[in-house]
């Protein structure tokens, strides 16, 4: 278990509190456990195609919070996130029905002068322009690259701000630099919301914490059947609901690769108990979900009355589905505990699948609960997954990849990556909703969405014919992990 220490201004990075890896070629099991007995390293590359950031998942998390605004400590390039963050926000309220509001986000505007005399100055400027233009709750101040390049004292002038303005402004350490693995990103922002926001309780709630993105809400029903109310957090929170997490009754995952430290967070600073089991994904996946659920609020009863209520209405249909998928073979390409559960999903769905690449792999959880391991369980539950690669968006790596396995269907969690599959001639799945999938409706849900998808079999195989193909003769020759470890691949089997 990771020790939550929310006196230092900066969050520990993954790869120090957890031993997170980037590259990683071999099989489920081997990864599995090689984690488990703490052998597991990561393979370096010595080259990349693409990389994510820090600064875009903590800007992710607490850009749309109702009632604050953010600052981004940065040169303008650094900004290019705020219209697609802006436009999710105002998507995401109407679906809610929430009064629409534009997003509240600044930037400083570091430029070349500033590296050098400082940009300190502008910093403070920009926080009392946005207390008097939006009058937020709250005031965030996400780091860059440029501004932890010159050492910038940032935090004795949002501690002076917060005492000026009379509200908490607070910095989120976030860097780019600062990890290779930018889920740390995430764990930023939740540090943030921990050491600035979150107050000690005073009382006991009926509510339970769901630390998500930006889903649909599917656990109000099933929360309410337990006599409990949804608390989602942090898109679409409120400061003041975020000062009162503390009170909940219990926190939920909808991907632990997010809220790890979230859920860790609360419940060793402030005793919420935190739901380890892996997320409600498949019959099996949320049969346990739903036991640990009700063992913590001291509702077993209801527990199984869900369940068996969730096999009688949903699983008859489920298997009718699956006969249709009988045979096929998949790949799954989406972040590392979403991903995870995503294989077994697919498993209990009758496909084989033959290979997946995820975008990390934390070893453990800052919970430290094994319990949590949600691809420990897909292997003991449905076995191996013989391909199974950590890939931080390499799209050269999946293209070879997916031309050595033959999937008749991808799955795919991010935009980037679907096009591979039409231009190889694969029907593929995006899901971009989380909550999509969760429990006995959301296994059907994903039944019948994979149904039509490979329906559109005849349209990918006509598409892949006129599309063009970036990567040459030579590249597609290789082994998709040839870039690791200096271009002898992984050597994860022969070392560690």
């Amino acid at each position: 278990m990771s020790v939550i220490n929310i006196e230092e201004p900066n969050v520990v990075i993954r790869e120090k509190r957890l031993g997170t890896i980037n590259a990683f070629t071999g099989t489920a099991s081997e990864i599995v456990q090689k984690s488990e007995a703490g052998t597991l390293k990561d393979a370096k590359r010595k080259f990349s195609q693409c990389l994510g950031c820090n600064a875009q998942q903590a800007f992710c998390q607490l850009s749309m919070i109702k009632d604050v605004a953010v600052i981004n400590h940065a040169p303008i390039g650094c900004a290019g996130e705020f219209s697609d963050f802006n436009f999710t926000f105002r998507v995401e309220q109407e679906k809610r029905n929430l009064p629409e509001d534009i997003g509240r986000y600044f930037s400083t505007n570091i430029q070349e002068k500033d590296t050098v005399f400082g940009a300190t100055k502008k910093l403070e400027e920009t926080i009392h322009i946005a207390y008097e233009r939006v009058k937020p709750r709250a005031i965030f101040v996400t780091t860059s690259c440029a501004s932890g390049i010159i050492g910038e004292d940032i935090e004795s002038v949002v501690e002076k701000a917060s005492k000026e303005l009379g509200i908490p402004v607070v910095t989120c350490s976030c860097e780019g630099f600062r990890s290779k693995v930018w889920t740390t990103g995430f764990d930023a922002a939740y540090h943030t919301v921990l050491r600035g926001i979150v107050k000690p309780p005073t009382k006991k709630t009926n509510k339970i914490n769901v630390v998500n993105f930006w889903g649909s809400h599917v656990f109000d029903e099933i929360f309410e059947r337990f006599g409990y109310e949804a608390q989602y957090i942090m898109p679409f929170a409120s400061i003041e609901e975020l000062e009162h997490c503390s009170e909940a009754a219990a926190t939920i995952h909808i991907c632990p690769s997010l809220s790890t430290y979230m859920g860790a967070g609360l419940s060793q600073l402030y005793d919420v108990p935190e739901i380890t089991a892996p997320p409600a994904y498949g019959i099996d996946g949320t049969d346990g979900w739903l036991r640990a659920l009700g063992k913590v609020l001291g509702k077993e009863d209801v527990a199984e009355e869900l369940i068996r209520e969730g096999h009688e209405k949903y699983v008859p249909e489920i298997n009718k589905l699956k006969e249709r998928f009988k045979g096929k073979r998949a790949y799954v390409t989406a972040g590392a505990a979403h991903g995870q559960a995503l294989i077994h999903l697919l498993r209990e769905l009758g496909f084989d699948v033959v290979g997946a690449s995820v975008f990390h792999h934390d070893p453990i959880y800052d919970s430290g609960d094994r319990n949590m391991d949600v691809l420990a369980h897909a292997v003991s539950t449905y076995g191996d997954v013989k391909d199974y690669r950590v890939c931080n968006k390499q799209s050269c790596e999946l293209v070879n990849a997916l031309i050595r396995s033959k999937p008749d269907f991808i799955m795919a969690r991010h935009g980037g990556m679907t096009l591979w599959g039409a231009k190889l001639g694969i029907p593929t799945l995006l899901i971009g909703d989380e909550q999509f999938g969760i429990g006995y409706k959301g296994a059907l849900n994903y039944a019948r969405r994979i149904d039509e998808t490979l329906d559109s079999i005849e349209f990918i195989k006509n598409f892949s014919k006129h599309a063009s193909n970036p990567y040459t003769e030579w590249w597609l020759t290789q082994e998709p992990g040839y870039f690791q470890n200096g271009g002898k691949g992984c050597g994860c089997r022969e070392g560690a």
